[in-house]
């Protein structure tokens, strides 16, 4: 079987590929930011977590600044509560933590980031740890890519 000369080969397909980036225009459209979601977006995320995992016990939806964009219960001490727990966990790398994980005998508590975006979780004790931090960023995702799509989402009696 004669052989193929590759140098023949690699010549052609350099050549097709120099003519296919010619085609590319020079400039990319670059998309603006997600918009902050709204308190009512970020409450109809609370809810659709809520509806996902029965161990939550309450959560925060927080603002690219660390502002509280909604939260299940005083939200004055959610502002503080979650602070003090992403400014922690930050200080343990070099970078802004993006998953936290807390057990203690009386509960567990859970905090995701995604896209400036953080929500932060109590729940029972014992809760499966994957799950609840999938659900999260689940809701997370889509909080921020598209916060109309979770208030559709969300049950409604």
């Amino acid at each position: 079987m004669p052989e193929t000369a590759t140098i023949v080969s690699q010549d052609a397909r350099a050549a097709g590929m120099a003519s296919m980036l010619t085609e590319v225009p020079a400039t990319t459209s670059h998309r603006s930011p997600p918009a902050v979601p709204t308190p009512g977006d970020a409450e109809a995320a609370i809810a659709r977590l809520r509806e996902m995992s029965a161990d939550v016990r309450g959560c925060a939806v927080l603002g690219p600044d660390g502002e509280l964009l909604a939260a299940s219960g005083d939200p004055q001490r959610w502002q503080e509560a979650a602070a003090v727990l992403l400014g922690a966990a930050d200080l343990a790398g070099d970078a802004p933590a993006e998953l936290v994980h807390v057990a203690t005998e009386d509960g567990e508590v859970f905090a995701v980031r995604h896209a400036g975006l953080a929500i932060v979780v109590v729940s029972e004790r014992f809760a499966l740890a994957s799950l609840m931090a999938f659900d999260m960023r689940t809701v997370l995702r889509d909080l921020a890519n598209d916060h109309r799509q979770v208030r559709s989402r969300t049950w409604r009696p």
